[in-house]
C-alpha cells in the first residue's frame, strides 16, 4: 500500500517515465522484437544505470518520491555531465549542490537550459517531462542574518525543483527582536518552516514559539571562534525547549529544504 506522497510521486513522474518506458518494452517483447533476455536486459536500464565510475539510482523516484540529487563537489565535470544526461533521459530533473562556479561555467555548456545559483551554489536541469508541473504545498524560509544566505538559498532551490511553494523572511535574528513579529502573517498557514541561523542558533526556538507546524532549524558555519564552525549552534539548536523544532546538520540547507518539502506535500496530499 503506498502512502498520499508516494502516489503523488507516482502520479506526476512514473505515469509519464516508467509506465512508458515498460509498456514500450513489453509491447516489444510481445510482438517478437525483443527476446526475454533483451527484455530483462532493458528492464533493468530503467531502474539503474552504469556509469562506470558511478552506479546511478534512477529508481529512486518511485521509491523516494524524487530523483537522486547530486552532490558535485569532488566531482568531474566529465561525471557530472553523464549523470545529468542520463537524468534528462529518463525524464528526470536535475538538482545538483555545491557546485563551484568553475564546474557551472563547463556545464553551461552543455546544458545551455540550467540554471546556476552562484550564491546557493546549486545548479539545476528541468526535465522535458517536468515543465507545467503545479506547487504543492508552502514551506516558509527564515534566515537570522545575511550570512546564512548561501545555507538559506541552497534550501530555496530544494523546494522549487521539488515544486513547493517558498515564503521568504530574512534577515530577523534575535538582536533584533522587533523584526520577527512584523513577519508572523507570512509564517501563518505553512506546513513546515526552515530556520537559517548561526552564531549561538536561538532563531529556531523563537520561531517555534509561535508557529503549529514543524521548524527545522538549520545551524550554519557563521560565527567567531567559539562557535567551533557551526557545532555551537547546532548544540543550541538540538536543546531546543520548543517541542516542533527539529534540527538537520551545519550548513545543510538541501536537507532542510528535501525534509520540508516532503512534509508539505505530504501534508496537501493527505487533504
Amino acid at each position: 500500500t503506498r502512502n498520499p506522497l508516494q502516489l503523488d510521486s507516482l502520479a506526476r513522474y512514473d505515469k509519464r517515465m516508467k509506465s512508458n518506458q515498460i509498456v514500450d518494452l513489453a509491447q516489444q517483447l510481445l510482438e517478437g522484437q525483443l527476446s526475454e533476455e533483451q527484455f530483462v536486459r532493458q528492464l533493468a536500464l530503467t531502474v539503474s544505470a552504469d556509469l562506470g565510475d558511478v552506479q546511478l539510482d534512477l529508481d529512486r523516484v518511485r521509491r523516494c518520491g524524487y530523483p537522486e540529487v547530486v552532490y558535485a563537489e569532488g566531482k568531474s565535470i566529465d561525471a557530472l555531465r553523464r549523470v545529468f544526461a542520463r537524468l534528462l533521459e529518463a525524464g528526470q530533473p536535475v538538482l545538483a549542490t555545491r557546485v563551484s562556479v568553475t564546474q557551472s561555467e563547463q556545464l553551461l555548456v552543455e546544458f545551455p537550459t540550467a540554471e546556476y545559483n552562484p550564491v546557493g551554489r546549486t545548479f539545476r536541469v528541468e526535465s522535458d517531462r517536468d515543465g507545467g508541473l503545479p506547487r504543492i504545498g508552502t514551506v516558509a524560509l527564515v534566515t537570522a542574518g545575511t550570512s546564512d544566505q548561501p545555507v538559506a538559498e541552497e534550501a530555496r532551490e530544494t523546494l522549487d525543483w521539488m515544486h513547493v511553494e517558498v515564503r521568504l523572511v530574512q534577515d530577523v535574528g534575535v538582536a533584533g527582536p522587533h523584526r520577527l513579529p512584523a513577519h508572523l502573517d507570512q509564517l501563518a498557514n505553512v506546513d513546515a518552516v526552515i530556520v537559517v541561523a548561526g552564531m549561538e542558533g536561538a532563531l529556531p526556538s523563537v520561531v517555534g514559539g509561535y508557529v503549529a507546524c514543524p521548524v527545522i532549524g538549520v545551524p550554519t558555519s557563521v560565527g567567531y571562534g567559539a562557535s567551533y564552525g557551526g557545532t555551537a549552534a547546532l548544540l543550541g539548536m538540538l536543546n531546543s525547549c520548543a517541542a516542533n523544532v527539529i534540527v538537520v546538520n551545519i550548513d545543510a540547507g538541501f536537507k532542510a529544504g528535501y525534509v520540508a518539502g516532503l512534509i508539505a506535500r505530504r501534508s496537501k496530499s493527505d487533504d
